[in-house]
């Protein structure tokens, strides 16, 4: 594994089966915009926020309570030069049951500090895994996004414009 990818890891005290669909459930952590399905192999879904972030989004890899993979098909960033960043990148969750907790690790590969949109993409993944998600996990409900619904000072920055 490459340690140039982002990744992150949260650890919760809900089941491997509880923390699989938690993920499955897209529109109630990442956003409440995500249009087509996001819980089985080959399932694909369109993510959008506002005008600054669109992509198209395939499930190439789900293995029940271990690991979903998505393949981002096609991207659109406003705020970049190369608006395609994102294209042919990996998001991938990986779920791993330890000492009585479940781990889940993140990692978007092709996801690497070259990008332009490192930072922000960073910044934007760390609050969705680490607080919408895990409160998903935890309490049933995350934080989506939404039009005039950031969830990140980036969002809001961006939205702005």
């Amino acid at each position: 594994m490459s340690t140039h990818d982002f990744t992150t890891k949260i650890i919760v005290d809900q089941s491997s089966e509880e923390v699989f669909k938690a993920v499955q459930n897209v529109r109630g952590w990442w956003s409440e915009e995500i249009e087509g399905k996001t819980t089985n192999l080959n399932d694909e879904f369109d993510y959008h926020y506002e005008d600054v972030h669109r992509c198209k989004i395939k499930l190439i890899e789900v293995i029940p309570n271990q690991k979903i993979v998505w393949f981002i098909e096609h991207n659109y960033f406003k705020f970049t030069e190369d608006k395609t960043e994102w294209t042919g990148t990996k998001p991938t969750f990986e779920i791993k049951e330890k000492e009585g907790k479940t781990e889940l690790t993140f990692t978007h590969f092709g996801l690497v500090p070259e990008y332009e949109c490192f930072e922000i993409c960073r910044d934007a993944w760390t609050n969705y895994i680490q607080n919408s998600l895990k409160k998903l996990i935890e309490t049933g409900k995350g934080e989506p996004n939404a039009t005039g619904k950031p969830q990140t000072e980036n969002e809001k920055k961006l939205s702005a414009n």
